[in-house]
């Protein structure tokens, strides 16, 4: 089964991710952009969800230490942001990021569909 890391500081956002998601994916969490990192050494997922406004370290830094590193700098990271105003979808993706999700995240096919866009099959 394909993994899917999530990266968000909210335990209930990363349950509706969850929820969403487990019965076609594994689902890994983590609450901070440190500890994905450090997991990520044990445990690489075929993709990332990454929020945006995390409290340590956002998810644009989080994304350039991944763009940075030989193993995970090809993940496909997908930017998950309550920050849905017109243009930042533009600004997310030109910072690196390959893909964009508004929260809340009020239809599960967008999330879903998303994701298979970047994990075909």
């Amino acid at each position: 089964m394909r993994k899917v890391a999530v990266i968000d500081d909210n335990s209930d956002n990363r349950l509706i991710i969850r929820t969403i998601l487990e019965d076609s994916y594994e689902v890994i969490e983590f609450s901070g952009g440190l500890e994905a990192l450090e997991g990520f050494k044990r445990n690489l997922p075929d993709i990332v969800i990454l929020d945006i406004s995390l409290p340590e370290m956002d998810g644009t830094e989080i994304l350039r230490r991944l763009r940075s590193d030989e193993q995970l700098k090809s993940l496909p990271v997908i930017a998950l942001t309550a920050h849905a105003m017109v243009g930042d979808r533009e600004k997310y993706l030109a910072a690196g990021f390959d893909d964009y999700v508004a929260k809340p995240i009020l239809d599960m096919k967008v999330l879903f569909n998303t994701i298979q866009r970047w994990l075909p099959g």
